[in-house]
């Protein structure tokens, strides 16, 4: 069974920053391939960036130059850096591995 545990996310003004990480326990994958998804109020649930077991990386165009997803050292962690952050980010974001999903932290962007 795996099991994700996020966090991270939180209250921030247009144009600031924050970094999401999720860390996942009981994969059979070194490196598994891991992903961030979002959702906001009423609207779907969408891919934000995610990174395979070699290490490619893959963003929305709505976050491309802002938004960047790496690996720990530890290779079952993943962290998002956020940048830039525009109030059209506020959602709801979810840790992904395997069609396994984390309980999601939230990241509001308000001034």
């Amino acid at each position: 069974q795996v099991q994700l545990v996020e966090s991270g996310g939180g209250l921030v003004q247009p144009g600031g920053s924050l970094r999401l990480s999720c860390a996942a326990s009981g994969s059979p994958f070194a490196s598994p391939p891991m992903g961030w998804y979002r959702q906001a109020p009423g609207k779907p649930r969408e891919l934000v960036a995610r990174i395979s077991s070699g290490d490619n990386t893959e963003y929305a165009d709505s976050v491309k130059g802002r938004f960047t997803i790496s690996r720990g050292d530890a290779k079952n962690t993943v962290y998002l850096q956020m940048n830039s952050l525009k109030p059209d980010d506020t959602a709801v974001y979810y840790c992904v591995t395997q069609s396994y999903w984390g309980q999601g932290t939230q990241v509001t962007v308000s001034s």
